[in-house]
């Protein structure tokens, strides 16, 4: 199941993508480069919470594989954030940041297997407001 979570979200940014690089035939270069850089960005994250997926369900082998995920979300997310002035996608990297730290917050409090399925969620948004922006 999380497999296939991460290919479909690969397989949505890889089309709308295309749509993306479609659009810059049209617009300036700069909206264009920003939108790359949120693709780009957003499919790494994607790449990201499928590592943290994999985390959760290997927790008990080596429990610092969750936060190393965390991390690397938290730290592309900051790249977008630095990156766009669309308020949609913003929206979109508040949501997640908020779906990572409910993440934590589970850790912390002692859940071994946190529900990830918001992270996912989140990611799954902020590639769609990525590639429509």
């Amino acid at each position: 199941m999380a497999a296939s979570r991460g290919r479909r979200i690969t397989v949505t940014v890889a089309a709308l993508a295309a749509t993306v690089l479609t659009a810059g035939l049209t617009t300036g270069c700069d909206a264009v480069d920003k939108a790359m850089d949120c693709v780009q960005t957003a499919d790494t994250i994607a790449d990201s919470v499928t590592n943290l997926q994999q985390a959760v369900e290997n927790a008990s082998n080596d429990p610092t594989q969750l936060d190393e995920s965390l991390a690397s979300i938290d730290k592309n997310l900051d790249k977008i954030g630095d990156k766009t002035d669309n308020a949609d996608v913003n929206k979109a990297v508040d949501d997640l940041n908020k779906a990572v730290s409910n993440v934590r917050t589970a850790i912390k409090n002692g859940d071994k297997t946190p529900d990830v399925s918001p992270v996912t969620d989140a990611a799954g948004e902020l590639t769609k407001v990525c590639t429509s922006s």
